[in-house]
């Protein structure tokens, strides 16, 4: 399954889950008429018998079992409060995976800790970072959890966070984290994070309403014996008050029992395809089954002391909370048949966990690298495949990648105070030393003495550095510059434009790094603003498709019409209606294009990108430009592409 597919499959699951939910929010309209009907006959009893006009007693009626007006206003209000509820649950992850994590209680890695195993995390992360071409997610640990487990949390890829335990950090080996993390990143490039929180808050919706009854019965604990005291008739009301409190509750758990078999059905469908992701990401099955195997040999297993885990339950790798209703409510398949599905010689003997002491013995740093592979033809069909995935391949690829970059870099990139002045070095003009001076002037006046003695002492290390490393750095320098203030983004934007148009013209390679920080972090900023499809047809976005392809034909000495026409040729629109190659390149034009691309339906997406695959490639030989540039086309588009191959 490719990444537009797992898209496509992520959206019908959304509507799916719709639904679902749907029917049990009637559920609970249902059953908070039939619950208002009863209390309306028991308030009727309470109150006697009626007497007609010549002073009979008449008898007491079973009420109505239908009754219009009752119903309009019990939907009504149900549906008012799951709404209200569940937009407010909403709007509180509307900020990112970083208020999931910090709802739970996880800690922030600082990049720069001296801590072996939250090196050796860091290292984990950012190499399936690099591979699959993600930004790098923050890094979080819930520290006060002794049990293995983690999750991936976010809106989208720009502000993904990816969440362990304390108990997997200290004992799990290496290649045991690394199929834990492909876990939690198969999730991020299946587009299921944000349909677990959108499950979160529905169940948060309709949860409320039996919590607001339990909230009434807990008020009445200290108001029941001073009333008796202060008023006789107070007891009726209470009693009443009560009924209502008790019907609340009642109703709401109703619908939050059958919300919570919503949400384990959803998650145990997904888990199997994870633990087969990672498998495949990895191609090593012994470090996710080891990690299995541990969760059940370690008696706390994965249950996290927190009681707010359960209400995200469905975001974690192994049951998170003890299932009730003989497993009805477990969000995750069994352990034993989740090994199974990856070791079918499993023969049921689980792993108890080593002890801190032994697990001290193991490089906590990195792992082995693999042997760098030889740099392959690169075919767009395998290029397309290899969109929002990871394969083996990439992963020792960005092993090795990740092992050659210069460490004072990498310390740069890590820092809020130094990423910046990273970023301006990457775009220093090293072939032209008037430009360089000017540049040098530039960031001088701009941001400083201290950022100019900062960048100097970067400078052996920016000279050195190869064209394939410079995207990367900025890909691991994305946590760092997403905390930086509003305020300060202005005036770091405005110097990075400065910086590249010193010499009057715009680079593909600095067209690339401006768009990939503008999109990354803006997404990061606003990430519940998910784009609306507003383009399903090729026609309306002929002349946008044809800016793309033609800048892609342009970017490097190959033969720009016949690179056009590679392209083009992939694409369902006559030559007439897509238009002729553009005479030279308009990176202004290009990034109207992109933004009006991003509006595009799926399908467009994935021909566009097959189109400028073949652009790229038409005469066999790939430059790490004009790639990079079909990176940062590609990261417009919400589509991850990852690293060319080495």
């Amino acid at each position: 399954m490719d990444f537009f597919e797992a898209q496509a499959r992520a959206k019908k699951r959304t509507s799916r889950l719709v639904a679902l939910f749907s029917l049990a929010v009637c559920g609970t309209i249902a059953a908070g008429y039939f619950g208002a009907i009863l209390l309306s006959a028991q308030l009727d009893s309470k109150s006697g018998r009626t007497r007609d006009r010549y002073g009979y007693v008449q008898p007491h009626h079973a009420p109505a079992l239908w009754q219009p007006q009752l119903l309009a206003v019990v939907s009504l209000g149900t549906l008012a409060v799951i709404g209200l509820a569940s937009l407010y649950k909403w709007s509180e992850f509307s900020a990112g995976g970083y208020a999931v994590a910090e709802s739970v209680g996880g800690r922030c890695v600082d990049p720069h800790s001296t801590d072996l195993a939250e090196r050796r995390l860091l290292n984990v992360v950012e190499e399936m970072a690099l591979a699959s071409g993600v930004p790098m997610p923050a890094v979080y640990i819930l520290d006060d959890e002794p049990a293995i487990n983690a999750f991936a949390a976010g809106l989208s890829t720009a502000d993904a966070v990816v969440a362990v335990t304390r108990g997997a950090l200290e004992k799990l080996k290496r290649d045991e984290l690394q199929g834990v993390i492909g876990h939690e990143f198969s999730h991020i490039l299946n587009g299921d994070m944000r349909i677990n929180l959108r499950l979160t808050s529905l169940i948060f919706g309709i949860l409320v309403i039996g919590l607001a009854g339990r909230g009434i019965l807990w008020s009445l604990r200290g108001a029941r014996a001073s009333s008796s005291r202060d008023n006789k008739n107070s007891g009726g009301i209470l009693v009443a008050i009560g009924a209502v409190g008790l019907g609340l509750l009642i109703i709401g758990y109703v619908g939050y029992f059958f919300g919570r078999l919503i949400q384990a059905a959803v998650s145990r469908q997904r888990e199997f395809l994870a633990d087969a992701s990672a498998v495949q990401f990895t191609r090593n099955p012994t470090g996710l089954g080891g990690a299995l195997k541990k969760i059940g040999g370690l008696a706390i297993g994965s249950s996290l002391q927190t009681s707010k885990s359960a209400a995200i339950g469905h975001f974690f790798f192994a049951q998170c909370f003890r299932s009730n209703f003989g497993g009805l409510w477990a969000t995750h398949p069994p352990l034993d048949e989740r090994i199974r599905a990856i070791d079918p010689t499993f023969a049921g003997t689980f792993i108890e966990p080593p002890q801190i002491e032994e697990m001290a013995q193991e490089s906590l740093i990195s792992a082995r690298l693999a042997p760098a592979p030889t740099r392959p033809v690169i075919h767009p069909d395998k290029a397309l495949a290899s969109i929002g995935t990871l394969t083996p391949t990439l992963l020792a690829e960005a092993q090795q990648l990740h092992a050659s970059l210069p460490p004072r870099l990498l310390a740069a990139a890590y820092s809020p105070a130094e990423a910046p002045i990273l970023l301006y070095g990457l775009l220093l003009e090293n072939d032209d030393d008037n430009v360089q001076r000017r540049q040098l002037a530039l960031i001088a006046s701009r941001a400083g003495g201290e950022a100019l003695h900062l960048l100097k002492s970067l400078e052996s290390c920016l000279r050195d550095l190869g064209p394939e490393h410079k995207l990367p750095l900025l890909q691991l320098s994305l946590p760092a510059l997403k905390t930086l203030r509003p305020s300060a983004l202005t005036p770091f934007f405005e110097t990075l434009d400065a910086l590249v148009h010193t010499d009057g013209r715009v680079s593909p390679f600095e067209f690339a790094l401006q768009k990939l920080l503008q999109r990354h972090l803006a997404a990061s900023r606003a990430p519940a603003r998910a784009s609306i499809v507003q383009f399903h047809s090729f026609q309306a976005v002929a002349d946008a498709i044809s800016t793309v392809l033609s800048t892609l034909a342009h970017a490097s000495d190959r033969d720009s019409n016949e690179a056009y026409a590679a392209g083009a040729a992939q694409l369902p629109l006559s030559t007439a209606n897509l238009g002729p190659l553009a005479l030279t390149i308009d990176l202004f034009a290009l990034d109207a294009a992109l933004d009006k691309l991003a509006i595009a339906s799926g399908p467009i997406k994935q021909r566009l990108l097959k189109a400028a695959v073949h652009v790229v490639i038409s005469d066999g030989d790939v430059q790490v430009e004009e790639y990079e540039l079909l990176r940062a086309i590609a990261a417009t588009l919400d589509v991850p592409l990852p690293p060319l191959p080495a």
